[in-house]
């Protein structure tokens, strides 16, 4: 202590930093602590040091590292791959007991966690949940290649982990994973036949690109995933848009040198720091139990497998009864230890009989040729309601598949670190257990289930129309009806494709999809293919006994999709690229037969075809729209069926069919409205109903005037004979004035009548020589008359119709009915302008808006028959008795233009009178100008009539002294 002491006198330095001296850290929460040990002093005795090991190689344009010793030091083997700033940890672990099981229990779980790129999950619980269906696929892309090389026998449970550590957004983290995956299995004690190498190939502009960018795969043509050994392929999986089977091939060869460069690194850093491998017992068959195996049952397997009479259920069922007559003699016999083995010993027996006679005859188990394709069955529109089905049967396996359309908002949504951030074609593949005549339990997401519809849904991909032209998100579902093989190839070229095309959707091309199996020869000695045959169209069987499930898709210019899973380890690339060309003809013989059935996009307009409807609005529109708290989104969504998507200055509609579309656009046009054009067919509410007509709501609140004239092409008395307030009416905008003014119109959208065949001289339709714009005595506002009138039968008006003449008609009617010059009433004095209207009590009131009807209409101008102008001013006389029953005589037949009589006040309006006529006939006669008189009922007037409106009624001037 005194020596402490001494060390803090001895510090020129404040007393609080005289503690360093001391070797204590600074005072923190009021505690002192010893400070780290000077990082050059050297560690004491027996303190381990962490010894990390690191390769360095060049693959295409990237740098890429392999270490390991840093971190997940207690797995049985880690190594941490990089690339630029991209680095993934793989690990591999195994299980001390072997596995009951008489199969490898390999599990590989790859795993993207968002802190990899600097994100926090958008779950409830801010952390990652069930694996994705990406992880998914990428575990399966790692346990593909790397399954076969494991021995033959070894059935301890393995476990390989894959993470994401860091991302910059560059490569495709998929593909470090796989490299990582077989450098940890070289470094740990698990017997493994490896390493492999993987690689990307891309195809940009016709040139190969070498582990391509995420963003250059978004322009390439080709995306080929390649794994290999030193001298054999052991995966490939490729998504194209229709490469030939050259260009393939040839991409193909240049991925395997590229494949070998990640092989030696991974030998030298497991040669530093690799654990030796760890001796496992192997549950290997004796050659004793095959032999008495082969013995009891391979010429009863061999009678049932070249029977090609016998299904796939048949043949099943002798084998169950072959296997039982062995296990019986082994039971006689005692021998528990072959009994343990021996459904694995018979299945082995079955394999050799199988292959044998295939590579030594050349015919298969149903009696097919090598290179034939089983009977093919297509129906497409199988289901009715949807928006596209077909169903496809090859053989007994049999797919149907169902499409749906939906709106851009229905795209799924990758929550990934890598790729597009959403998917709007999406296949996804059912595989129910009834399918294979089994029971089995029905749960989540299936490994095997997302590859396969993956696959589909790849290969139909680059057939499908860019967003732009066809903005739908598609949905398939692929429901397997019965498995005999290739399932996925089903879903493609029969179910999927032509679902699509009966969905309406403009497909470029059919796709057709086929499974590819290979039978080999091996020496046992040295390993060598000592012969093989190449079969198309596989079987279920077949798939299990034979050596590769090749998947190949494409249409008829190339390949759109490959997948190839393989059992031995590896097979020779010249087979693969041979293989190429056996699939590229059973492909184009399923074409033809999904040809024959639909070779075009069907035609949709039926109940079930949905409909897209995509339009331009302001922000501030859609605001409105969708009201607050979504309310009013939701109630056009719940009354009409409809579904809503708003984007940026876009509404996008989805309905399941016309119907629905129609009622979900009148709810948005009455809401926000579109752009009124003349001509343009729109849908509104009647607020209001005048005498001269009805205002319309329509079009997010607009007005529109339907004058009564637009109602229907016969005439209408009054407005309320055809509509009343509330009434949804459908409508034609025919005017709009610079004013705002929009004139609406019934009759435009009723077919025009025909003119009826004229039966004597009076029926003969007459021309109007003349048109004008006239002014009812009701204040409407009338519309021109058509050029052809047809004579009027009995008129539905309450003041009946007059028949309108021409100058011509009426100079021939005036010599047989000559007006009598008696009948003219003296002149009369003329009023005076200061006289004012006296109100009576017959007088009808207008409302304010007739008011302004009636206002807005200019003085009466009319032009008669001689072409002149008149507008004359109010005049009245007082008329005897008698002179008013001499008026009466005149009829509707004699009364023309240029009729002089004297007529009756019958009523007196705000703007005009109407005036009595005789005869049960009425006529107008409208003030002009400010003018200020005064009239009452039953005043005698000399008028003159001057026109007839387009409803009969006769306009009338008062004459003037002078013309007396």
């Amino acid at each position: 202590m005194s020596l402490i002491v001494s060390r803090a006198r001895s510090t020129p330095l404040p007393n609080l930093l005289a503690w360093r001296a001391l070797g204590f850290r600074t005072i923190c929460s009021g505690r002192l602590g010893l400070a780290p040990s000077s990082p050059y002093t050297p560690a004491p005795a027996g303190t381990k040091i962490l010894e990390s090991f690191k390769e360095e190689f060049e693959v295409g344009s990237g740098v890429i590292t392999l270490e390991t010793g840093k971190i997940a030091r207690f797995a049985n083997g880690s190594v941490v791959l990089g690339m630029d700033e991209t680095k993934v940890l793989s690990t591999v672990t195994c299980a001390k007991s072997k596995s009951p099981g008489d199969f490898l229990p390999l599990t590989v779980d790859y795993q993207e966690k968002l802190y990899a790129q600097g994100l926090i999950p958008n779950t409830y619980m801010r952390r990652e949940g069930a694996p994705k269906e990406r992880e998914l696929l990428c575990g399966r892309l790692i346990d593909r290649p790397i399954r076969p090389l494991f021995p033959s026998g070894f059935y301890h449970e393995v476990q390989i982990m894959a993470s994401v550590l860091s991302l910059d957004g560059k490569q495709d983290p998929d593909i470090l994973a796989a490299n990582a995956a077989s450098a940890a299995l070289m470094l740990s004690d698990v017997p493994w036949g490896g390493p492999i190498g993987v690689i990307r190939l891309g195809r940009i502009d016709g040139q190969i690109v070498v582990n391509p960018t995420m963003d250059e795969l978004s322009s390439s043509d080709l995306s080929l995933i390649y794994a290999c050994t030193r001298d054999k392929t052991m995966m490939i999986d490729v998504q194209s848009r229709e490469i030939t089977e050259k260009d393939l091939a040839a991409a193909l060869r240049l991925a395997h040198p590229e494949a070998v460069k990640y092989i030696d690194p991974q030998i030298r850093l497991a040669a530093k720091a690799g654990k030796q491998k760890k001796e496992y017992k192997l549950s290997m068959l004796s050659e004793k139990t095959l032999e008495k195996v082969a013995d009891l049952a391979a010429t009863r397997i061999e009678s049932i497998f070249t029977d090609p009479s016998k299904g796939k259920f048949e043949r099943g069922e002798a084998l169950d009864d072959i296997g039982k007559d062995v296990i019986k003699v082994f039971e006689d016999e005692g021998d528990q230890e072959s009994l343990s083995i021996l459904p694995k010993a018979v299945d082995t027996v079955r394999k050799k009989v199988v292959r044998s006679r295939m590579i030594s005859d050349g015919f298969r188990v149903d009696g097919r040729h090598l290179d034939e394709v089983r009977p093919i069955s297509c129906e497409s529109h199988h289901l009715p309601a949807t928006h596209g089905s077909a169903l496809f049967s090859r053989g007994d396996t049999q797919v149907l598949c169902a499409v749906t359309l939906g709106a851009p908002g229905d795209a799924q949504n990758l929550d990934s670190i890598a790729g597009p951030p959403k998917k709007r074609f999406m296949l996804h593949y059912s595989f129910p257990p009834f399918c294979t005549n089994e029971v089995g339990k029905k749960g989540g997401l299936n490994r095997r289930e997302v590859g396969h519809g993956t696959l589909a849904e790849k290969a139909l991909l680059a057939v499908m129309p860019p967003e732009e032209d066809f903005p739908y998100t598609v949905r398939i579902n692929s429901e397997v009806m019965a498995s005999d093989g290739s399932t996925s190839m089903a879903s493609v070229c029969g179910g999927s494709s032509m679902a699509l095309m009966d969905a309406g959707i403009p497909l470029r091309a059919h796709v057709a999809g086929v499974s590819v199996g290979l039978v080999t020869d091996v020496d046992p000695s040295s390993g060598e293919i000592k012969d093989y045959r190449i079969v198309t169209d596989i079987l279920g069987l077949e798939d299990h006994l034979g050596d590769m499930d090749f998947k190949i898709a494409g249409t008829r210019s190339g390949v759109t999709a490959i997948q190839l899973d393989i059992k031995p380890a590896g097979i020779p690339l010249d087979i693969v690229c041979e293989s190429l060309e056996n699939a590229r003809e059973a492909r184009l013989q399923i074409l033809d037969h999904m040809e024959r059935e639909i070779n075009s996009p069907r035609a949709q307009d039926g109940t079930y075809s949905p409909r897209l409807a995509t339009l331009k609005y302001t922000n501030d529109a859609l605001r409105s729209l969708i009201g607050p708290m979504a309310a009013l989104k939701r109630k056009i969504e719940e009354e009409t069926g409809a579904r809503l998507y708003f984007d940026d200055g876009t509404l996008t509609i989805v309905a399941k069919n016309q119907a629905v579309m129609d009622k979900a656009q009148e709810k948005v046009d009455f809401i926000i409205g579109r752009e009124i054009v003349v001509g343009g067919v729109y849908k509104g509410t009647v607020t209001s109903i005048k005498e001269y007509g009805a205002f319309v709501e329509f079009n997010g609140g607009q007005q529109g005037l339907l004058h009564m004239s637009e109602l229907s092409y016969e005439p209408v008395s009054k407005v309320s004979d055809v509509l009343h307030i509330g009434k949804y009416i459908t409508m034609m905008c025919i005017d709009t004035d610079v004013r705002g003014n929009i004139k609406l119109s019934l009759k435009a959208l009723l077919p025009k009548p025909e003119p009826k065949p004229a039966s004597g001289p009076e029926k003969v339709p007459v021309v109007k020589e003349t048109v004008s714009v006239e002014t009812s005595s009701f204040g409407e506002t009338v519309a021109s008359l058509p050029s052809v009138v047809e004579p009027p039968q009995k008129s539905k008006l309450a003041v009946p119709a007059v028949v309108i003449r021409t100058a011509v008609e009426c100079d021939e009617l005036e010599k047989s009915y000559p007006v009598d010059k008696n009948t003219k009433p003296k002149r009369t004095a003329a009023l005076k302008p200061d006289r004012k209207l006296k109100s009576t009590a017959s007088k009808q009131t207008v409302t304010q808006k007739e008011e302004e009807v009636f206002k807005s209409i200019g003085p009466e101008e009319t032009v008669t028959s001689c072409g002149e102008t008149l507008k004359k001013p109010p005049r009245k006389k007082k008329q005897s008795g008698d002179e008013a029953g001499e008026s009466a005589s005149v009829s509707a037949r004699k009364l023309k233009i240029g009729t002089e009589m004297t007529a009756k006040v019958h009523q007196v309006r705000t703007h005009g009178l109407v005036l009595d006529l005789g005869g049960g006939i009425r006529g107008m006669y409208k003030f002009e100008g400010d003018e200020e008189t005064e009239f009452e009922i039953g005043d005698a007037l000399q008028v003159k009539c001057t026109s007839f409106t387009t409803k009969g009624i006769p306009v009338m001037a008062l004459v003037d002294d002078e013309e007396l």
